[in-house]
């Protein structure tokens, strides 16, 4: 894969959770206004042989967050699913941020600045 194929799946995924957004902030606006406390990004994995591309929401929130998001878990997984992606998994980002064996800081340091705004 070259650089800019993986520039544009990059933002496709971007563009993608995006989306993801505005669709729970339409159709669930008390499940939007959680979001927006929280990360949201598409997770591309490949597996199984041959390899299939699944896709993923990843929520990450704050630990106090963190209940209130899952609550909701079935109603972002009825959207996620409607629009081609496999599952929603909801993380704690203070928690990864101070994992000892990332290396999310030196791999994804956008990411890892928008957690430490969410981590708050």
């Amino acid at each position: 894969m070259y650089a800019t194929e993986i520039s544009v799946a990059m933002i496709a995924e971007d563009i993608l959770a995006k989306e993801f957004t505005r669709v729970v902030s339409h159709y669930y606006p008390k499940v939007g206004e959680l979001l927006d406390g929280c990360h949201v990004k598409v997770i591309t994995c490949f597996w199984g042989r041959p390899a299939r591309r699944l896709q993923y929401i990843g929520i990450y929130c704050s630990s106090e967050m963190l209940p209130y998001v899952q609550a909701e878990k079935e109603i972002l997984r009825e959207i996620a699913e409607n629009m081609g992606l496999v599952q929603v998994v909801c993380m704690n980002a203070k928690r990864l941020l101070r994992d000892p064996k990332s290396k999310l800081r030196d791999n994804d340091p956008r990411l890892w600045l928008d957690l430490q705004m969410v981590a708050r």
